[in-house]
């Protein structure tokens, strides 16, 4: 069977592709009349009565055997040529349809390559019998590689609107966002992964006798890799063996560090769609239960809640935790054995190592504890990663875009001591980091608004997010200053990138409550109560 490609077209979840298509279907190519005519006998007489003169001449029998065979050989060969200059003919006459559908599922179609065989069928004496074409099924693809919405769809013509005039309300605020119907945002979660340029393969440090013998920076939780170590793991590679934290038990939560009691461990195991997660450490944010969550979100999504024994304490103070570990859609995991003493540090093991805490999960969506969601994960996803063919997204500072000026603002809220944070700031400028400027464009920023991550766990962004964590457990744990240096340099070796939505966008689907020491000082700065006198009574 020989086969032949028909290249590479780029899928469109539109009418046409929602054509019949058939995996195995016959198209047989036109053929002449099947009446068959002999048109050959007539040279064979005139072959027959030139062997029998030369027959007559000669004396021995060899010479008639030699000369029988050369007759029939040059016969033979006369006829095959004939034979194939016909079979030649039939099959320039053929055109295949190159729009035929690619994709006849529900799921929006993506990029394939579609096989078309050729049979031939062959008789002898030389007679072609039959010539068909079989269109073989198309192969599944290999990776997810996008969609379009239907034509005419409103999100494709959607643009966002100026922001309303209000001169009481001058900070940010959320903007509208065009989300499918949830039906259609469970139909177009993607069956196979996305494309990861370059690595393929990750494994993870384990050291259990940690070798301090380290430049500067490290935890016994993240190893202590030298800064040799540090620029090898940017040399991007198929095969990457690298830190990415819980570097000394036999997996993470377990003997690590950040630890885990097993029976959580095991139900985490199990979470192979999408997980939601966010942590509340220090009694410091009220949970909040998400809104708008579907049924079927709520059966499909793994929604954790990761807590240290003092959140614990208060839950069950406050707000009936019992033995379910359940307070609404929120499953609450306990931590114990916190690795640093730097609580948003601790916060940056969940949210940036999500990947190896659910080690069976394709998406996962982080908000930070003091946020509600209020849009269903599925739509989220849907329409920014999925739609845009993305592998990880998050928003952009709603003001900020420096690295330089988020630094100083860091500095002047006194989020960090000032001397580690120019370090790390003149680290980064040595090696490269500059001003951002339009020059950087497409890329729309260098600093994020990090309460948000949401990603598909494939290499490339697991590779992301341990580097990433590599830079807040070295240096500051102000992520948001080594955001651009690990995103920059990774796409210098892959191409890969970031969506970094707007801040509006990410302000539709959370909302940022107020943490609980900021209620508390609201509520002792509320104006008491004046209750009106009585009335005065009757005599």
């Amino acid at each position: 069977m020989n086969g032949v490609s028909l290249g590479i077209r780029s899928g469109s979840y539109s009418s046409s592709d929602k054509k019949q298509q058939q995996s195995d279907v016959l198209l047989p190519i036109q053929t002449p009349s099947t009446t068959k005519t002999k048109p050959y006998s007539k040279m064979f007489k005139d072959k027959e009565k030139l062997f029998r003169w030369a027959s007559k001449f000669a004396g021995r029998k060899r010479v008639r055997m030699s000369l029988l065979f050369a007759i029939s050989a040059a016969v033979f060969v006369w006829v095959l040529y004939v034979g194939r200059d016909k079979d030649q003919e039939t099959h320039n006459g053929l055109k295949v349809n190159d729009s035929l559908p690619l994709n006849n599922s529900e799921t929006p179609p993506m990029n394939e390559v579609q096989t078309v065989g050729i049979i031939k069928r062959v008789s002898f004496p030389i007679d072609v019998e039959r010539t068909e074409v079989r269109v073989m099924p198309p192969q599944p693809p290999s990776y997810f590689l996008g969609y379009t919405l239907p034509p005419g769809h409103p999100c494709n013509s959607f643009s966002l609107p100026p922001p309303p005039a209000d001169k009481k309300r001058s900070g940010p605020r959320p903007c509208p966002v065009c989300y499918i119907p949830m039906k259609d945002a469970i139909a177009l979660m993607p069956k196979i992964p996305s494309f990861s340029p370059v690595v393929k393969d990750l494994t993870y440090v384990y050291e259990e006798n940690l070798n301090k013998e380290t430049e500067f920076g490290g935890s016994d939780f993240g190893g202590y890799p030298t800064l040799k170590q540090r620029d090898d793991s940017y040399d991007i590679r198929e095969s990457m063996n690298l830190h990415c934290g819980f570097v000394k038990g036999s997996k993470p939560g377990h003997g690590t560090g950040f630890d885990i009691d097993d029976n959580d461990l095991v139900d985490m195991e199990q979470c192979r769609g999408v997980v939601v997660a966010s942590a509340i450490f220090g009694a410091f944010d009220d949970i909040q239960q998400p809104k708008n969550i579907s049924e079927y979100s709520k059966r499909t999504i793994c929604f954790y809640m990761f807590v240290d024994e003092e959140t614990e304490a208060d839950l069950k103070a406050n707000d009936g935790l019992e033995e379910t570990r359940k307070i609404g859609v929120w499953r609450i995991v306990v931590v114990r054995n916190l690795p640093y003493t730097d609580g948003r540090r601790n916060g940056k093991i969940p949210k940036l190592l999500t990947h190896r805490l659910f080690p069976n999960a394709r998406f996962s969506l982080w908000i930070d504890g003091k946020l509600e969601l209020v849009i269903d994960p599925y739509q989220i996803l849907e329409r920014f990663l999925w739609r845009t063919n993305a592998t990880f997204a998050i928003s952009r500072h709603y003001k900020r875009f420096d690295v330089f000026d988020e630094a100083e603002a860091n500095k002047a809220a006194g989020k960090y001591d000032n001397a580690s944070i120019d370090f790390q700031v003149d680290f980064y400028k040595k090696e490269g980091l500059t001003p951002y400027s339009e020059a950087k464009l497409p890329i729309t920023s260098d600093v994020p608004e990090g309460c948000v991550i949401i990603r598909e766990h494939i290499p490339i962004s697991n590779l992301f997010s341990c580097l990433w964590f590599n830079e807040v457990d070295r240096f500051t744990s102000r992520d948001q200053i080594s955001f651009s240096t690990v995103r920059d340099k990774i796409a210098a070796k892959t191409g890969w990138m970031v969506n970094m939505l707007l801040d509006c966008e990410r302000r539709n689907f959370v909302v940022q409550q107020y943490h609980k020491e900021v209620l508390a000082l609201l509520a002792q700065m509320a104006p008491p109560v004046i209750n009106p006198p009585p009335p005065p009574t009757s005599s």
